[in-house]
């Protein structure tokens, strides 16, 4: 499916209640590389929270693995503690491996622009700080020039309201976060935050996505 397409079915679709500001956040010159060959490949989100973002893609056809973690900042081997401070540079993100043939990259990332805000700098509602920041992270140049065409697409057709952050960088070490953040919203969906953050993104995806849904 060709990027033009899956940008008008998102058109489609998005509210337009953003803000107007501008990403500064950390370009790294070289991406990290990842094997990828004819059945899987891999990519990397950072959408606000990881919970949020892992259970979203949890929900589609072709994903085969999504991985909660910490990528683009400067401290090796990061905890949650530390990223928490917001001085390390890390994003949360979340590592996906996918089969090709059944969910291409242009379908991830519509599925991204769809399910988080990538107009709030460094913010995902009550979530602030620069670990929760808009970015999308590359392995190829394929990959780099898919994302920065989807968002210069939804940018042009005024999709939101104000301008898209979202950086798109080459991918540095991807550190998997702590146990209990994995599959986070399988095992505590009755949490608050779970129940109003993550299920309304699921329930979003479901709807919208249905003959995506594995």
């Amino acid at each position: 499916m060709k990027i033009s397409v899956l940008f008008y079915s998102l058109l489609t679709w998005l509210g337009c209640d953003s803000n107007k500001i501008a990403s500064n956040e950390i370009v790294l010159k070289e991406p990290i590389s990842m094997p990828m060959n004819d059945t899987t490949e891999v990519a990397v989100f950072a959408g606000g929270c990881f919970w949020c973002t892992e259970a979203v893609y949890l929900e589609i056809k072709g994903i085969q693995k999504v991985v909660s973690g910490y990528i683009g900042g400067k401290v090796e081997n990061p905890t949650y503690e530390q990223i928490c401070t917001g001085t390390t540079g890390h994003a949360e993100a979340v590592q996906i491996t996918y089969n090709p043939k059944e969910v291409t990259y242009e379908e991830l990332l519509e599925i991204f622009f769809a399910t988080h805000d990538p107009t709030t700098l460094n913010r995902q509602g009550n979530d602030i700080g620069t670990q929760y920041r808009s970015e999308i992270f590359y392995y190829n140049e394929a990959q780099k020039i898919a994302a920065q065409s989807y968002i210069e697409q939804l940018n042009l057709a005024n999709v939101f309201r104000q301008p898209i952050v979202t950086k798109v960088s080459p991918a540095s070490i991807f550190y998997v976060a702590e146990d209990y953040h994995q599959n986070y919203y399988a095992y505590n969906k009755t949490q608050s935050y779970c129940h109003y953050v993550i299920t309304p993104k699921v329930e979003k995806v479901r709807k919208k996505f249905t003959n995506k849904l594995k």
